[in-house]
């Protein structure tokens, strides 16, 4: 069976997707059964292909950012799954210092910029970031992730109209897992692909396949290269799902059990296994030593989590933002 990626790229997606599938797995169980995760939690399950495809299509210097659903997209940049774990038990050794939580995971060593928790609010700072890249002369591509619900945000499109007005080098990333919290997009808007919204701008646009990384790489690489050569954005529309509700208290009253796992028969991490198994690009030995690796990773990460030191109380008010010249305040 011929494959149009190399058995070192599907070992990777495997070992990444199952990387994000496991720690989030891990971190419901110490959030439900143990208490030690408090606050929000929105699980990335079911959607790792696009973290793995996109990683893949891109540089490490290309930044990310996306909405609160983050821990996948965070891991996938290289953020470790200790200081990922510890941000979400709170503790001073997390990426944002315990200060963010789940929603708000940041890495600026990573390229990755949040972890954003007001809907659509990532899509103007993603284009900010674009808008630097270009002023500062580099061909870096800032990837710009949201969900199906943000894309009925006016800040969408002020951001498309002024990304497409300056040519800026960045991907709109739609990731529709099909149910903007608990409403379904027929629900709310009269433009049921996504990807079409693009057309009011002129911006090239596409409907992808987000259940497979193969068609994520192809899909993103072309973009990149576009945006690489000064062809400005586009819109990627990713069909996905989740399998998890919208948050981790969410009953999922809007969806049958049918549905959900008519998509898990779409299981991404199951068909690059697949791929890999008919392929044979490893033995079952070797997945079982790459599944063996990330238990210990993942096991590692609660360990140091529950290890480490709560924030100090001086640590309160740093990393506030403050002018100290702000004309507008009156004693």
């Amino acid at each position: 069976m011929a494959t149009k990626f190399s058995k070192e790229t599907y070992l990777y997606w495997y070992e990444l997707m199952q990387l994000i599938r496991q720690f989030e797995l891990k971190a419901e169980e110490m959030y439900k059964m143990a208490g030690k995760i408090r606050g929000f939690f929105h699980a990335y399950i079911g959607q790792e292909a696009i973290a793995a495809g996109c990683m893949t299509a891109t540089r490490q210097e290309d930044p990310f950012i996306t909405a609160y659903r983050d821990h996948g997209l965070g891991l996938a940049k290289g953020m470790s799954p200790n200081s990922c774990m510890a941000e979400l038990y709170g503790k001073a050794t997390g990426c944002a210092k315990g200060k963010g939580g789940s929603m708000h995971f940041f890495s600026k060593e990573h390229y990755f910029f949040g972890g954003h928790g007001i809907v659509g609010a990532q899509i103007g700072t993603g284009g900010g970031l674009a808008f630097a890249e270009k002023y500062k002369g580099t061909d870096n591509v800032v990837l710009c992730f949201f969900g199906d619900g943000a894309a009925r945000q006016g800040m969408l499109h002020e951001t498309f109209n002024l990304a497409m007005l300056w040519k800026l080098p960045v991907l709109f990333i739609c990731e529709n897992n099909n149910y903007a919290m608990g409403t379904s997009i027929e629900r709310t808007s009269n433009v049921i692909d996504i990807y079409k919204l693009a057309d009011a701008y002129e911006m090239p646009s596409d409907k992808v396949d987000g259940m497979t990384p193969e068609t994520v790489h192809e899909s993103i690489a072309r973009a990149v290269k576009r945006a690489r050569e000064g062809g400005g954005p586009t819109l990627l529309e990713m069909k996905t799902y989740r399998y998890k509700g919208h948050s981790i208290s969410d009953p999922q009253k809007y969806r049958t059990k049918d549905e959900v796992e008519e998509y898990k028969g779409k299981d991404p991490i199951n068909l690059v296994l697949n791929t890999i198994k008919k392929n044979k690009f490893a033995t079952d030995e070797e997945i079982a030593a790459i599944d063996a690796r990330i238990n210990e990773a993942v096991e590692a990460s609660v360990k140091f989590a529950e290890e480490s030191p709560w924030p100090d109380d001086s640590e309160v008010l740093k990393d506030v933002y403050i002018d100290q010249n702000y004309p507008f305040i009156v004693d």
